[in-house]
């Protein structure tokens, strides 16, 4: 309940806005429950963002387990347009960040965080037969990883940009062909 209310409430207001009186308030507790549970606000933003890129990660390894390059290729294309600048979560992130950057502590969770999520997604990169490239996969992880990002962040700043691109560019930091179809675009599959 606290986990659900405080997510709630970090999206729909930022971090700086959401105290830790707002949530209790809303969650049906006293503060001091919530210190019980939370010995931080940095604390509760960190187990949203945890359960946020949970639930983002199970649908990537979801998408990753599928059997095709083109299957593969065709999900992720759909998750992107989807998710990538999901202008709540985007803005959380982008506020926890500059809020971990002055506090040691905070940066070191949020980096042991961050590696993880690469961690995995260098493991299916290496789980992938068809991954053809002289890009380390972890470095081709943190590349994929930062083109998401940064789309993201200029999503929030102007949904309408387009998210197509980057088929083709994870295409290229995984090695894969860049065969075009007849109209010049990139298809998603090699067929």
């Amino acid at each position: 309940m606290l986990i659900t209310t405080a997510k709630r409430l970090f999206l729909a207001d930022g971090y700086q806005a959401t105290t830790i009186d707002k949530v209790a308030a809303a969650a049906g507790f006293t503060k001091g429950a919530m210190y019980s549970n939370f010995r931080t606000k940095d604390g509760l933003c960190l187990a949203v963002l945890d359960e946020i890129r949970g639930e983002r990660v199970a649908e990537v390894a979801d998408i990753i387990a599928t059997p095709t390059t083109a299957d593969r290729l065709q999900r992720i294309a759909a998750w992107s347009e989807h998710v990538i600048g999901d202008p709540n979560w985007t803005q959380l992130e982008l506020e926890f960040g500059v809020q971990a950057r002055r506090n040691d502590h905070l940066r070191v969770e949020l980096a042991t965080r961050l590696n993880a999520i690469v961690d995995m997604i260098g493991t299916a990169l290496r789980a992938t037969d068809e991954f053809d490239t002289q890009i380390p996969p972890a470095e081709a992880a943190v590349a994929m990883l930062a083109l998401g990002v940064g789309l993201g962040m200029f999503r929030t700043m102007d949904p309408g940009i387009p998210v197509a691109g980057m088929i083709p560019a994870l295409r290229a930091i995984a090695g894969l062909s860049q065969k075009t179809d007849a109209t010049g675009g990139f298809p998603l599959s090699e067929a």
